[in-house]
C-alpha cells in the first residue's frame, strides 16, 4: 500500500531574513506566518555542521507555504541555481496578468530582472521572465500560460 502524502512546503535558504520577507511579502504577496528557532539539535536533519543557531519564518500565499531558512550559524553558502537544467529545483513559477508589470514590482522589492529570459511579445500568446529574489532564487513570471492540466 502506497503511504498517503500530504504537501507541506518548500524551504529556501536566506542570507537575510528582512529583505526576503519583503520580496516574498511585499513583493508576492505572502503572509507571515509561523516563526521558530533553528537550533542544534536539527543540525543532522538539516544537514548542517556545527553549531547551528538560525530563524525558520513560514510565510503563506494560498495554498502554497514557503520556509524561509536563516542561519546566524554558521551561516549560508552556496548559489542557487543559475540554470534550469541544473540538477535540483530550479524556480517558483507565478501566473500573473502583466510579466512586465510584475516584474518591475518585484524589483522595487528586491528582486533583479533578469532581462534576457524575456520571452515573447505578442499579448496574446504565453509569456515569461524571470526574476531573481534577493539571494538569487529564480522566480518565473508567467502570462496567458498554456493549460497546464
Amino acid at each position: 500500500m502506497t503511504p498517503a502524502y500530504t504537501p507541506s512546503h518548500l524551504g529556501i535558504c536566506v542570507r537575510n531574513l528582512e529583505r526576503s520577507m519583503r520580496f516574498y511579502c511585499d513583493g508576492l504577496g505572502f503572509e507571515k506566518k509561523e516563526t521558530f528557532d533553528v537550533i542544534a539539535a536539527f543540525g543532522p536533519a538539516l544537514e548542517v555542521a556545527g553549531d547551528v543557531a538560525g530563524t525558520s519564518q513560514f510565510v503563506r500565499r494560498g495554498g502554497m507555504r514557503i520556509e524561509l531558512l536563516a542561519y546566524q550559524s554558521p551561516g549560508t553558502t552556496g548559489e542557487p541555481a543559475r540554470r534550469r537544467n541544473q540538477v535540483g529545483i530550479t524556480h517558483l513559477s507565478f501566473v500573473v496578468d502583466d510579466v512586465d508589470a510584475a516584474a518591475k514590482h518585484l524589483v522595487a522589492c528586491g528582486g533583479t530582472l533578469l532581462p534576457a529570459t524575456r520571452t515573447g511579445s505578442d499579448p496574446a500568446a504565453t509569456q515569461l521572465v524571470f526574476v531573481a529574489d534577493p539571494d538569487g532564487v529564480r522566480i518565473e513570471l508567467m502570462s496567458n500560460p498554456a493549460k497546464l492540466s
